[in-house]
């Protein structure tokens, strides 16, 4: 019985080291690709960046970022060439995941400067609007 634990014991750390490995490896990977940034330095860089709300169109119709392009991540393989890669990007959906994988695909594409809102929509302190359309 007492191997039973020791070999459950490994498959325990084992289990442990890979996920602390991907949280590093994701770590590691955000910061190459540009990096996340607050409410404050979004803010303070926007005026110079294309602002992209990653999210479906119905909720960026009932309220997004003022200044803010609707550029759906599932639209994004089809549509990156309408933006400009040489211009900062800062990105923003209500999914870390889906903005995450949003900049990786950006750097694939040479962007130059890609950025995120590091706390998503939801925890957007800033001004809103909602669309016309």
């Amino acid at each position: 019985m007492s191997s039973f634990l020791i070999v459950l014991d490994l498959v325990l750390l084992v289990i442990i080291l890979v996920m602390v490995g991907i949280w590093a490896w994701n770590k590691i990977q955000a910061k190459s690709i540009g990096g996340e940034l607050t409410n404050e330095e979004f803010k303070e860089g926007m005026r110079k960046a294309q602002i992209i709300d990653l999210r479906e169109k119905e909720p960026f119709k009932r309220k997004h970022i003022d200044g803010a392009r609707n550029l759906p991540y599932t639209m994004l393989k089809y549509q990156y060439t309408e933006l400009r890669s040489d211009l900062p990007v800062y990105l923003y959906s209500d999914s870390k995941t889906i903005t995450l994988r949003a900049a990786r695909f950006l750097k694939k594409k040479d962007f130059v400067s890609i950025h995120w809102l590091k706390d998503g929509f939801e925890a957007w302190d800033g001004r809103t609007k909602k669309s016309k359309y």
